[in-house]
């Protein structure tokens, strides 16, 4: 016989665990008539088997139906999928670790990290030591921490010999230009790239415009291309279009061809309208669904590439919310997207040669198929806006 002390040691069960075992019925202690309890070898087999059932991830009033009568397949094929479901989650926790670690691809958890929580995604990756251009490369091109500097070493190798970097013309731009009911005089070029429409508002305006991008790169390229008489109307601004340098009511047209949705239209929409004197124009293009029935390839492609990708409808219902008055709204031509997507994918070709195992270069080619097979059931908008009062 043993006393509760002895018992702890034999089974490796705290007094309390015992105490309330007992309690529960597992175990049938003797007390004496000096108060002390005392158990047998048989309470201490009875205490093996209960841990023994407990493995298996049974509960207490469980393990005591199946110690007092016939073992439930119920309830074990309950207990069996349970814990196949808990090893899926381990196992996914497992993945998730070693991808944080460098040893797996972290591209699905930083997509729907993104599409859960933008905000929060892109200041955790500046906490990883990821400055802003670098996190929004990140969050919209790479989408994996651990391949980042190889992904844009490959992307830019491909896009740096070409003008255009989005969808765009200078027909739809001009189109743009004039719907506009007075000619702007300060104007605010965000997201300008290489300067395709910087160029053409400095030619068709006598506005003073600011050309802002955070490639310093494209601002070189833009710089060499303007000339002489446009280049004193012209300055060029490397900053992050999610904090721009600028005064409030510093300018009377904000324009943003291909851009805003690298910090979320409604942020743009909210953030720079600050910036416009009162009544003062915003011009907007933005990738949206052209049809309420898009095919199940475009929008699994186009969730995982812009998962915030709208409808018109929606884009003007959020500009009217933003405070502004829609003014007009066009669809880009497909020689937009003709300039854009035949020197790009001529330049694919190209480099594929000498790097066909880049990630950067398969998601490009993913892209152009896209366009290829369902350009018409989304396309860029160009919308035309005026500040509110």
């Amino acid at each position: 016989m043993y006393r509760i002390s002895e018992l702890t040691e034999k089974v490796g069960l705290s007094r309390s665990t015992l105490l309330y075992y007992e309690k529960l019925g597992l175990l049938q202690g003797v007390r004496q008539t000096n108060g002390y309890r005392l158990y047998s070898d048989k309470d201490i087999q009875q205490l093996h088997l209960l841990q023994q059932l407990q493995a298996g991830g049974l509960t207490l009033k469980e393990c005591k139906s199946f110690l007092d009568s016939k073992v439930q397949r119920s309830v074990l094929e309950k207990r069996l999928q349970q814990l196949d479901e808990d090893i899926a989650k381990k196992q996914q926790a497992r993945a998730l670790l070693a991808a944080l670690l460098g040893e797996g691809s972290l591209r699905l958890w930083h997509q729907q990290t993104d599409k859960l929580a933008p905000d929060a995604h892109l200041d955790w990756l500046k906490q990883q030591g990821f400055n802003e251009q670098q996190a929004l490369h990140l969050k919209w091109l790479s989408k994996d921490m651990n391949e980042h500097d190889q992904y844009m070493a490959d992307f830019m190798t491909v896009f740096q010999g070409l003008d255009r970097w989005g969808p765009s013309s200078d027909a739809d731009t001009l189109k743009a230009l004039s719907t506009l009911p007075t000619i702007p005089t300060k104007i605010i070029d965000i997201g300008c790239g290489k300067g395709f429409s910087t160029r053409l508002l400095a030619k068709h305006t006598q506005a003073e415009i600011v050309a802002v991008d955070n490639e310093q790169s494209a601002l070189d390229e833009l710089g060499e291309r303007l000339t002489e008489q446009l280049d004193a109307r012209v300055t060029l601004s490397c900053a992050s279009m999610t904090d721009l340098p600028f005064s409030p009511e510093s300018f009377d047209c904000i324009w943003s061809e291909a851009a805003a949705y690298i910090m979320g239209v409604e942020q743009a929409l909210t953030q720079w309208r600050k910036l416009l004197t009162d009544s003062g124009f915003m011009v907007i293009s933005d990738l949206v669904w052209l049809t309420d029935n898009p095919s199940q390839e475009a929008v699994a492609f186009w969730e995982g590439e812009y998962p915030d990708m709208q409808t018109v409808e929606k884009r003007l219902d959020q500009m009217c919310q933003a405070g502004f008055d829609v003014i007009d709204h066009f669809t880009l031509s497909e020689q937009a997207w003709h300039d854009y997507y035949q020197p790009l994918k001529a330049r694919v070709a190209e480099a594929k040669a000498s790097m066909p195992s880049s990630n950067a270069i398969a998601d490009i080619e993913r892209e152009i198929a896209i366009y290829e097979g369902y350009l018409g059931e989304f396309g860029y908008q160009m919308f035309v806006l005026r500040k509110g009062a």
